[in-house]
């Protein structure tokens, strides 16, 4: 490991003026899960690091009528046993449930987790499948960004220098919309995935799809969000036909690496695979709200 100065600011003012005064030798720690082992790695050898674990009012869970905001120190194992998450945000929930290990979990943040960029985790494609958007802020201001828009390449996120995520708004479901995240796993439970899913349906009153989100991970440099196969089942019946086709037009959305997870190919059959069933359940849940 590197040698480097901790600094731990008590407010976000005093945060701001650390990064804008040691600009690119700074880098932010949230729950340190992923940061500490890319320092190990020489991956990342930032002069300054800035813990933002004493900072008030970033690991808050909200609600109102239309959202919930959760703060970006929020770690993993609060947001997977929330009671309020659990009952409006079952997807959410469920998604934080299955990331790593709960060692992991009770230290790994919601904010740390998305600023650092990796295609491969659980939360991003549940956040994106229900509209999440990032609150991020820094001395210049405040700015919000769609999680959808906030991965930009491989480990690289929309974040600019000085900012740091504070919030994640994530709208209410519509009334008859549920949501469902899948995980395939051929080795380990605490493993990354091979592919997984979210997705959320919106069911209309005639059993039709009045709306959907479906998101996939594990399968590009970024999460995915499958817009075409999308539009091959909105406006149309939840049935068994319509349900396939919506899987078969993942496959050309999906951008998958050979790795010791599965072949290419194996990872675009498994995309097909679980889109389908992922609507498939999400679709049935829908029916039950």
């Amino acid at each position: 490991m590197i040698n480097f100065q901790y600094h731990s600011p008590r407010s976000l003012e005093e945060a701001f003026e650390l990064l804008d005064r040691h600009g690119d030798d700074a880098q932010v720690m949230a729950g340190g899960t992923a940061l500490v082992l890319q320092m190990k790695q020489r991956l990342s050898q930032p002069g300054h690091v800035v813990g933002l674990g004493r900072i008030p009012g970033l690991s808050e869970i909200q609600w109102d009528a239309v959202q919930a905001r959760i703060g970006s120190m929020t770690t993993h194992q609060q947001i997977e046993t929330n009671p309020l998450v659990k009952d409006r945000l079952p997807l959410l929930a469920s998604a934080f449930r299955q990331a790593s290990t709960p060692r992991i979990r009770s230290m790994a943040t919601l904010g740390g987790g998305l600023a650092h960029g990796d295609p491969n985790q659980d939360p991003p494609p549940a956040l994106i499948a229900l509209g999440a958007q990032a609150v991020v802020n820094s001395s210049a201001g405040e700015r919000v960004v769609p999680v959808e828009d906030l991965f930009v390449d491989y480990f690289e996120t929309d974040l600019r220098p000085g900012e740091i995520m504070t919030n994640i708004i994530i709208p209410a479901l519509p009334a008859g919309s549920d949501g469902v995240y899948l995980k395939f796993l051929p080795r380990t439970a605490d493993d990354y995935a091979t592919v997984s899913v979210a997705a959320v349906v919106s069911k209309g009153e005639d059993d039709t799809c009045r709306d959907i989100r479906i998101v996939l991970g594990a399968v590009g440099v970024t999460p995915i969000r499958a817009i075409e196969a999308e539009s091959v089942l909105r406006g149309k019946p939840l049935n068994e036909k319509n349900i396939h086709d919506c899987g078969e037009a993942v496959r050309d959305a999906v951008d998958p690496l050979d790795d010791f997870r599965g072949s290419s190919s194996y990872k675009r059959d498994m995309a097909e695979v679980f889109t389908r069933r992922a609507v498939q359940q999400a679709a049935l849940a829908s029916h039950q709200v």
